[in-house]
């Protein structure tokens, strides 16, 4: 809470607002830190596996065997999603089941299952690609300046 807002609250508001602080359940932090970052690590790591199947039975070469590999984590996130199982991971596993991909993945197929009694158009499409939209758009305006940044440096540098 802000300093100006507490200093508007009464004294029986104060009050409570110790009495909450007192009691609140205080986070391992430092535990959840380290279950993110093995959690996390394992999601990279069954996508180096995954990469590696790819170019080791399939005519892949390392570079090519990327784009297999992001689709296969994509499907087998929303499929765990569907069933339930990524929500109850990521209640053990916290910000370590946000691995880009597979996070975004589950954010979006939660939308869509979230909001499927409202209607295929209005309630999947539309819930499913608020979130989808933004991220598209900034991706595409990153893109851009990047690509922009590239292009002068290119060009007045001689990079």
């Amino acid at each position: 809470m802000s300093d100006q807002i507490k200093k508007n609250l009464t004294p029986t508001q104060q009050e409570y607002q110790k009495f909450a602080s007192d009691r609140e359940v205080k986070r391992p932090i430092g535990k959840n830190c380290i279950k993110a970052f093995f959690i996390g690590g394992f999601i990279c790591l069954l996508g180096e596996f995954i990469r590696t199947f790819y170019y080791t039975f399939f005519d892949f070469t390392e570079r090519t065997a990327s784009d297999p590999t992001v689709a296969t984590l994509i499907i087998i996130a929303v499929l765990l999603t569907g069933l339930g199982v990524y929500d109850r991971f990521g209640q053990f596993a916290g910000a370590g089941t946000a691995v880009p991909v597979t996070g975004f993945a589950n954010s979006v197929a939660s939308a869509a299952i979230e909001h499927r009694s409202e209607g295929y158009v209005l309630g999947v499409g539309a819930n499913m690609f608020k979130l989808a939209g933004s991220v598209i758009v900034f991706g595409t305006f990153a893109a851009f300046v990047i690509a922009f940044i590239h292009t002068l440096l290119t060009q007045l540098g001689g990079f």
